[in-house]
C-alpha cells in the first residue's frame, strides 16, 4: 500500500493536455520566499478578502494551525490547536490539509495524524488505541464574524475545547477582541478500513477540499477516493474511487496505487491530481477530469512524475491555462519539485520553477498574477513572479 503520507517521505475544458517531456519549454520566473516559520504548511488557498490562508499539519499532537498572511507575506494565527499527530511510519507531520471558503464559512480537512502506528511487517498499519483526537480524518467547519479575518490575532482550540465538539457538537471560541468563531464537526470518517488480505489496516487521509453549492468534494490520499458530503447534514457517499494499476517497471510490486492528493472544481468537473506509488514510474502520474454529472473521468494532463496539485486560471485576454505542481521531478533520486503551465491551445508544458523543495500547494493572487507555493518540509511560502 502506499499513500501520500509515505511518498511525501520518500522525499468544463473538454481538451487533453499532453506532456511530453522533450517538449517542454523552459521559462524562467522569478522565486523568492515569501514567508517562513510555519508548522508544516500543507495547502494554501486565497481568500475573497484578498488575503491568503494556510493550512499547516503542525508539529506534534493538537499542533494544527491556520495562518492569514497578507500579500507582504505577515503571518496572523487565525485558529492554533487543530487536531494532529505524528503519522507512521517516519513520524511526519498530518493535520489540517484543506481549505475552503463559502461566505464567512470556512471548511477545514482534517488529515490522518496519528490515528494508526507501523504494523509488524513494514508497510502496513495497525490502529492505534490512543490518537491524539477524536477528529483525525474529519472535516470541521469554521463560522467567522464580520471583522475576525481582517483583526483577529488568533483563536486557541484546547484539548477540553475537543471534548465540547464532541458533545453537544459545537464549538463556540473568541479571541482578545472580542471576534467570535463557531467550530463544527461536518463529517467524521473512519480513521481505517480492514485491509484485505493482509489482516492490517488502511488509514483515511483527506487530502483537499472543493465546494459546489451545499455539496463539498473532499479527497482522501490514503483511500484513494473522493467523497460527497452534504455540508448541512454530513450525509456522505463515495463519489468515485481511484483504481490500481499495473506497475510498468521490472520492479516494485505489480500493481500500485493511484493517489489523489488534491482537488478542484472547474465547471461541472472536478480536476484531480493523481501521484502514483512506489516505484514511481516516470510519466505515469496526472491530472484526470472527472464529470459531476455521471463520474465519468479521463485524462488531462499526463506524463507527469508526481502530480500534487493543479490550479486553473485566467489569463487577461481570458485564456484558459493549467498550472500543474509536481512534489518531485524523480522521485527515486529525491530531485526537487516543479511548477509548471499548460495553455488550452495545446502549447505545450512550460516549466516555470524547477528548485522547488518538498512543494504541496499552489495558489494565484489574482491582482498581480503571482504564484504562492507551501513546501511542507522547510516551511516556507515560495512566491512565483511571472514575468
Amino acid at each position: 500500500m502506499i499513500n501520500i503520507r509515505s511518498t511525501f517521505s520518500a522525499l468544463g475544458v473538454g481538451l487533453v493536455l499532453m506532456l511530453a517531456s522533450v517538449n517542454a519549454i523552459a521559462q524562467t520566473a522569478t522565486t523568492s520566499v515569501f514567508a517562513s516559520g510555519l508548522k508544516a504548511p500543507t495547502k494554501i488557498i486565497s481568500t475573497p478578502k484578498g488575503n491568503l490562508m494556510v493550512a499547516e499539519a503542525g508539529n506534534g499532537p493538537n499542533t494544527g494551525r491556520i495562518s492569514i498572511l497578507d500579500l507582504s507575506g505577515n503571518r496572523r494565527t487565525l485558529i492554533d490547536g487543530l487536531p494532529s499527530g505524528f503519522a507512521p511510519p517516519n513520524n511526519d507531520p498530518s493535520g489540517p490539509s484543506g481549505l475552503a471558503f463559502r461566505g464567512r464559512t470556512l471548511y477545514v480537512v482534517i488529515g490522518a495524524g496519528d490515528e494508526t502506528l507501523s504494523g509488524p511487517v513494514p508497510g502496513t498499519d495497525v490502529p492505534n488505541p490512543n490518537p491524539s483526537s477524536p477528529f483525525l480524518s474529519s472535516v470541521l467547519s469554521i463560522r467567522l464574524s464580520a471583522d475576525a479575518e481582517a483583526s483577529t490575532q488568533g483563536f486557541t482550540m484546547t484539548s477540553a475545547d475537543q471534548t465540547t465538539l464532541q458533545s453537544p457538537g459545537f464549538l463556540k471560541l473568541s479571541d482578545a477582541l472580542g471576534n467570535k468563531a463557531i467550530v463544527e464537526v461536518v463529517t467524521n470518517f473512519p480513521n481505517f478500513t480492514a485491509d484485505f488480505p493482509s489482516g492490517a489496516v488502511r488509514p483515511s487521509n483527506p487530502f483537499g477540499i472543493v465546494i459546489r453549492g451545499d455539496t463539498l468534494y473532499v479527497v482522501d490520499a490514503s483511500q484513494n477516493t473522493v467523497y460527497e458530503v452534504d455540508s448541512n447534514t454530513g450525509e456522505t457517499h463515495t463519489f468515485f474511487r481511484f483504481l490500481a494499476r499495473p506497475n510498468p517497471l521490472p520492479f516494485g510490486p505489480p500493481f500500485i496505487d493511484s493517489v489523489p492528493d488534491s482537488i478542484r472544481l472547474i465547471g461541472k468537473s472536478l480536476l484531480i491530481p493523481v501521484l502514483t506509488g512506489f516505484p514511481f514510474p516516470p510519466g505515469t502520474a496526472e491530472v484526470r477530469k472527472i464529470r459531476l454529472v455521471n463520474g465519468a473521468n479521463e485524462p488531462f494532463i499526463q506524463g507527469l512524475s508526481s502530480a500534487v496539485d493543479v490550479l486553473p486560471a485566467t489569463t487577461a485576454n481570458g485564456q484558459d491555462q493549467f498550472f500543474t505542481l509536481e512534489f518531485s521531478t524523480n522521485m527515486l533520486a529525491n530531485a526537487p519539485g516543479q511548477l509548471s503551465r499548460f495553455d488550452q491551445n495545446g502549447g505545450g508544458q512550460v516549466v516555470l520553477a524547477s528548485n522547488l523543495v518538498t512543494p504541496t500547494s499552489v495558489a494565484q493572487d489574482p491582482a498581480s498574477g503571482d504564484l504562492f507555493i507551501t513546501e511542507i518540509f522547510t516551511g516556507l511560502i515560495k512566491r512565483v513572479h511571472i514575468p
